[in-house]
């Protein structure tokens, strides 16, 4: 049985899920997904007989000075899905830049892609786990998981939304016929919808 690690870099999942598979009539915060829901989902796929032992979530939150409804809603949801003792969440907040020519700020994440790069290897190394899976499709990314996935005894797959970019290993596509690795969990609109978060209240 694997213990398993999942590692979300979830805005990353929210924002490309939302434009993949959402109705036109969906507004972006309406399409935000529940990280256990999701982590379990992927679990159900595995081949090998697995435990979910744990779900790192790596996410900015809005500045309640700039973005205090948004604020307000991250506090809530954290709230709630850190009650499962699985969960392991890492907010930063976002940082805020002036955009002149559309007259307002702009948000960004910093740090987010370089704390769950640190946590990766760290599990890894420390043989937390089994078996770790990154969800994601930013290659910044890729060093860390080349570094787990060819350096350490900790075995390594990936996902990503039917349609997105696998984080697959660029070298490895180039040979002829094509190397597709790691193994990589595809997820469709059919598990988008049936993980989105729906609060209970």
């Amino acid at each position: 049985m694997d213990k398993v690690g999942i590692f979300l870099d979830y805005e990353n999942i929210h924002r490309t899920g939302h434009e993949l598979f959402s109705q036109a009539n969906l507004k972006k915060y309406e399409s935000v997904v529940n990280p256990i829901t999701l982590a379990e989902t992927i679990i159900r796929k595995r081949k090998r007989p697995s435990i979910l032992t744990g779900v790192h979530v790596f996410r900015g939150r809005p500045v309640p000075a700039f973005e205090h409804k948004s604020a307000s809603a991250n506090d809530r949801q954290a709230s709630e899905w850190s009650k499962d003792s699985r969960v392991q969440l890492v907010r930063r907040d976002l940082k805020y830049e002036v955009d002149r020519k559309l007259g307002r700020f702009q948000a960004r994440e910093k740090g987010i892609d370089v704390a769950l790069a640190i946590a990766l290897v760290e599990s890894a190394i420390l043989g937390k786990f089994d078996s770790v899976i990154v969800f994601s499709s930013d290659t910044d990314l890729l060093p860390a998981i080349e570094l787990v996935y060819k350096r350490t005894k900790c075995h390594l797959e990936i996902a990503c939304w039917k349609g997105a970019r696998p984080l697959w290993f660029p070298e490895l596509l180039q040979k002829a016929p094509r190397i597709y690795s790691p193994y990589c969990h595809f997820l469709g609109a059919d598990d988008f919808n049936s993980c989105r978060d729906r609060p209970s209240n």
